[in-house]
């Protein structure tokens, strides 16, 4: 297994999923030109659109996406691996999916995955979410070969669900993906801490390539587009929210190193959780 390159492209994609194609393919050309040949765009490539009526005036089938069709081109063309780390696809059954999509260098598609976590939260800030209200949940993890990597697929709010990532080391994944599209006030708190958490507990890469700024639909995402190595240490950052291109090297054999360091998946072990309750008088600072 030999290392790589890998870029995180960061993005403030609009209500528009033609003019974000036009964002994601220069960025994705300025990627290939530092020599990356894995390439992940954020959460929500394709358009970041509240409204339900414009979302469904945006949003379209697998094959007559934008997005879709530009990645595929620029995969074949630049000879590339390009994940669109999601974008709104309209199902048979009618209803949206958040979709991941993973181009090979042939241009064909590799695999999809559809977030799972849905992120349905009210902030103390007064911002309110509903994403179950507008996309069906997936229900499969999904890993795959790359450069000689095995990818785990995963999207933003999977981030808090730690058994996702788990579930995909076990299954092999040494490089795992985030692409996001945190809030500001969430990303301040927790983007980097949790992030670097799943690189360390599993051993593995992380490319969390993020959405940043002030977005036409009035929503303000974090940025801060990273690279984490599986010790846990950033080795790329966009330190900002404005579009940008990240590259870091990514090598296998740094995961296995690392896991032979701390085998933690390999000393995982199952077991029960008692529920039995505790009698109140055993309880520390219990009343008598």
């Amino acid at each position: 297994m030999g290392a790589f390159k890998a870029a995180a492209i960061q993005m403030r994609s609009g209500t528009s999923p033609e003019g974000n194609a036009v964002d994601l393919e220069r960025l994705v050309r300025e990627a290939a030109g530092h020599g990356a040949t894995y390439i992940q765009s954020p959460e929500m490539t394709g358009a970041l659109v509240r409204d339900s009526q414009a979302r469904a005036a945006a949003f379209t089938s697998e094959d007559k996406d934008i997005i879709v069709s530009t990645a595929r081109k620029l995969a074949k063309e630049l000879g590339v691996f390009l994940h669109i780390g999601s974008t709104a696809i309209l199902r048979a059954d009618g209803k949206l999916a958040n979709r991941a999509l993973l181009f090979g260098p042939d241009g064909a598609t590799i695999a999809t995955y559809d977030k799972i976590h849905m992120f349905d939260v009210d902030l103390d800030n007064g911002e309110s979410w509903r994403e179950s209200a507008a996309y069906e949940p997936g229900t499969e993890a999904v890993v795959t070969d790359i450069n000689g990597a095995r990818l785990g697929f995963a999207v933003c709010y999977d981030l808090r669900f730690p058994q996702l990532f788990r579930a995909e080391a076990l299954a092999g994944a040494d490089l795992l993906s985030v692409p996001a599209a945190f809030t500001r006030q969430t990303g301040e708190a927790h983007w980097h801490v949790l992030l670097r958490a799943r690189a360390i507990e599993n051993g593995a890469y992380v490319v969390a390539a993020a959405q940043g700024g002030l977005h036409e639909d009035g929503r303000e995402t974090y940025g801060h587009s990273l690279i984490i190595d599986p010790w846990g240490r950033i080795v790329a950052e966009a330190a900002h929210d404005k579009p940008a291109v990240i590259v870091a090297e990514i090598d296998p054999a740094q995961s296995a190193a690392a896991r032979k360091k701390i085998p933690n998946l390999k000393n995982s072990r199952d077991f029960a959780v008692n529920t039995t309750p505790v009698e109140a008088q055993s309880l520390r600072g219990a009343a008598s």
